[in-house]
């Protein structure tokens, strides 16, 4: 394929205003990394540090027609001033050292050179980092390998397609490994009547080692909202624990069977809705099972959560967030048409802890009447700035202690993003969609409070909808939905009559901070009058039908531009894109913002969108503030 110029597209433009940027290792939160809260000079308190993955300096170089752009992490856990040289084979190709990015074109090389960074501290350049992952060919090959189809009771024959991943360091050494889910061929969404073949989910180490595979067995049906799958470290060990709703004749990645091997309570229709239900941590290096409880809620009585067949009571949504501030927690849902249960647990230990559970059938619960008012996923965002994270579950909200926060009675959507989407107003916002004829087919919301913002009129099951700045035309985040007209600026006045031609995923792909459209194997630049494509994925699928997803997009390699990965078209690989343009921006790695790492971590869950950071990314962008974290 014809790789574009790195130089395509300029340095981003500097920004109009600026912020002071925030520091991670002041001595004020020194004292926060060893577990303890300063004390401001005001009322509020100093943020406490979140525990982050140790990374390495994830290097990658990306090949061009025209030279290797190598681009690399700023960690939160680097000093702000730190600066970069660039070494190929041992010998610096930069003038002087970088300061302004984390990125450099290395114009002319072969697409075989091997280059690694040194920072430069006070003056003093440190060590060699890991050398650069090679994207040779624009890509990187993940190897993977399909498990064996099967034929289900009623004689109909399946194979299997890579779906949806996550990432997470499986292993302690500093560098992401995938979680990947393998869906059958035959899959279901809950409404459909039929057998499936069983869930599969894989560890896979970039260079295609396989870690483990876990079997989730017959008894959990496949579809997009049976399993949703958490890869995090919750135990704060500097390994990533992989977090699973599992049952009877599950088996990990040691080949040991949870519960009864031999169970079967698939029904004549493929549902499962008997039997017992757990839910299991796993071991992210080696597979095994290392824990496992009662699902919260149990199912009881099927009809209950809205129809008699099997729908609503499956449908599970399933996240990570900062509940005490500091260390994560899992988060497991079941319910969002009618009833709704999440359920927060801790990981200490070997051990689960339930935290708190929230039901909106609970009479004692702050969520009673808060029922029906759940999305297809949900969102985590410290939405109340008290430091600890909420959970945006639809139409409402879930404070960090369990209890209700808001809603907006506005009901089920598909489609949701939550972040600082209007920088000229303080804290974050949730851009929402919804299914209810009766209800606004968008709004945007206060994530504090709720209060909405703007609304459109009714207009139908609106089935999609995005927000992000897409275009230096206008302040803040546009927003777009199928059944609105125009793009909206974030007062909800109509900017642009042209819609994307995609109201999918979004990326940031190119040198400027204003973020590009990603649906189906492409990525596309807007523009008022036609969409500019920036990149096809060659011999690529996209992921769950009409939602045309890839299996992961987000900042996982290189600078704090995101990387797309689809599995091959033979399902043989997971083929990963990064950014050919060069940027003169520099922004410390998003898998050290909390709240996009988090978005990352919950990306897969039943109807994917894309991960938002805790501020605003885009034109005219003040600089973006250092996160406050320490590592393991």
């Amino acid at each position: 394929m014809q790789h574009p110029h790195p130089h395509a597209y300029p340095h981003a433009r500097p920004p109009r205003r600026r912020r002071a940027a925030l520091s991670a290792l002041t001595a004020a939160t020194a004292l926060v990394a060893a577990g303890l809260t300063a004390l401001g000079t005001g009322t509020a308190e100093a943020a406490t540090a979140r525990q982050v993955e140790a990374l390495d300096r994830g290097v990658v170089s990306v090949h061009t027609d025209s030279g290797n752009l190598i681009s690399w992490r700023w960690l939160g856990t680097d000093p702000d001033a730190v600066s970069f040289n660039v070494y190929r084979a041992g010998t610096k190709v930069n003038a002087t050292p970088i300061t302004g990015s984390t990125n450099y074109f290395h114009s002319g090389a072969p697409n075989s050179a091997d280059y690694t960074v040194r920072a430069v501290v006070g003056g003093v350049e440190q060590g060699d980092s890991v050398h650069a992952i090679q994207f040779r060919t624009g890509y990187k090959d993940v190897p993977i390998s399909p498990p064996a189809g099967g034929t289900t009771p009623d004689g109909v024959a399946y194979t299997y397609e890579a779906n949806d991943a996550s990432v997470g360091d499986l292993d302690g050494d500093g560098q992401l490994e995938f979680v990947l889910k393998w869906q059958p061929t035959n899959a279901k969404d809950n409404s459909q009547s039929g057998y499936t073949g069983n869930t599969v989910v894989d560890g896979v180490k970039l260079d295609g080692t396989r870690l483990w595979r876990i079997d989730l067995g017959r008894n959990i049906r496949s579809g997009a909202h049976y399993t949703q799958f958490q890869v995090y470290d919750y135990d704060g060990d500097g390994k990533a624990e992989v977090a699973m709703k599992t049952a009877d004749a599950s088996v990990d990645g040691t080949g040991a069977v949870i519960g009864n091997a031999s169970a079967d309570y698939r029904n004549s229709s493929g549902y499962v809705l008997s039997g017992p239900e757990y839910l299991t941590m796993f071991n992210g290096q080696t597979g095994k099972a290392m824990g496992t409880v009662d699902y919260v809620p149990a199912r009881g009585t099927v009809s209950s959560w809205g129809d008699s067949y099997g729908n609503r009571v499956d449908r599970f949504l399933a996240g990570t967030a900062y509940l005490d501030g500091a260390r994560p927690s899992l988060v497991m849902a079941r319910g969002y048409y009618t009833r709704t249960v999440i359920a927060a647990w801790d990981w200490r230990g070997g051990a689960f802890t339930r935290r708190w559970t929230f039901d909106t059938n609970s009479s004692t619960n702050t969520g009673k009447g808060y029922d029906g008012q759940g999305n297809h996923q949900l969102a985590v965002a410290d939405v109340d700035a008290d430091g600890k994270d909420e959970i945006v579950y639809g139409a409402m909200a879930v404070d960090d202690n369990g209890n209700a926060l808001w809603t907006t009675k506005n009901g089920h959507g598909d489609a949701m993003h939550v972040g600082d989407l209007d920088p000229a107003r303080a804290g974050l916002e949730v851009f929402k969609v919804d299914e209810d004829s009766s209800k606004p087919a968008s709004y945007l919301a206060d994530a504090r409070t709720g209060a909405v913002v703007w609304s459109t009129p009714a207009n139908g099951d609106n089935g999609r909808g995005v927000a992000g700045d897409i275009w230096a035309g206008s302040a803040g985040a546009e927003s777009w939905s199928s059944a609105d007209s125009g793009v909206r600026n974030p007062k909800g006045t109509v900017v642009a009559s042209r819609k994307p031609s995609s109201t999918n995923f979004l990326s940031w792909w190119d040198g400027d901070t204003v973020r590009e459209l990603l649906d189906a194997t492409h990525i596309d630049k807007y523009g008022t009058s036609a969409d500019t494509r920036l990149l096809t994925g060659s011999g690529v699928h996209s992921n769950n039908g009409t939602k045309a997803t890839p299996s992961l997009s987000g900042d996982i390699l290189g600078d704090w531009r995101e990387e797309v990965v689809w599995p091959t078209t033979d399902n043989t690989a997971l083929r990963i894109y990064s950014t050919p343009y060069e940027t003169g921006t520099r922004i410390t790695t998003l898998l050290h913002d909390t709240t996009y790492r988090t978005a990352l971590a919950w990306q897969n869950t039943a109807y994917n969108q894309p991960p938002h950071p805790s501020f605003f990314i885009g034109d005219g962008m003040a600089t973006a503030p250092r996160p406050t974290v320490y590592t393991p």
